[in-house]
């Protein structure tokens, strides 16, 4: 079977592009009134930021916080649940063990920017010591200082999150 070519043949007369280009002028146009009288109709207001501040979910993952014993010691008992179960792998943690065989964390790291704020490191954690807290004010001039240590973390003074209701598991 043979292949046919079919030759067009194209219009002799000079096309003009004027009534596409109008027609989707008039379209934008429409668009932009329409957008016009629906701002004016809707309520805008403008946060004063650092005077004001968004009110957060109490389920808000920010900035660590590390627990404290009375005392001032860590409540951590250097268990490595938390490291192990990171899926960023950004808790860096070197146990130690005192005179009466209390463990305790020798070097306790998160890094800030390898962290997704996932929340599993306070799950886990058997003695409820790390938790994930609702700062999100986390400006700093090096990286370096996205690195919090043990005495950062227990520095921190801000409130925790509430990833679940200890008293309805269920949520119901």
């Amino acid at each position: 079977m043979a292949a046919t070519v079919r030759v067009m043949k194209r219009p002799v007369r000079e096309s003009s592009y004027m009534r596409a280009t109008l027609k989707g002028m008039a379209l934008t146009f429409k668009h932009m009134v329409s957008t016009l009288t629906t701002q004016k109709e809707a309520t805008v207001r403008t946060m004063q930021y650092p005077e004001e501040k968004w009110a957060l979910s109490p389920r808000w993952r920010g900035t660590h916080v590390m627990e404290k014993h009375d005392d001032g010691r860590p409540k951590c008992v250097a268990c490595g649940l938390c490291p192990t179960i990171c899926p960023a792998n950004c808790i860096r943690l070197i146990p130690g063990e005192d005179d009466q065989g209390n463990r305790y964390p020798v070097v306790y790291e998160i890094d800030e920017f390898r962290c997704i704020f996932c929340g599993m490191c306070q799950e886990v954690c058997p003695v409820e010591a790390i938790h994930v807290g609702q700062h999100y004010e986390n400006g700093e001039y090096t990286r370096d200082n996205f690195v919090y240590d043990l005495n950062r973390l227990m520095a921190q003074e801000h409130p925790v999150t509430q990833l679940w209701d200890p008293s309805d598991p269920a949520s119901e």
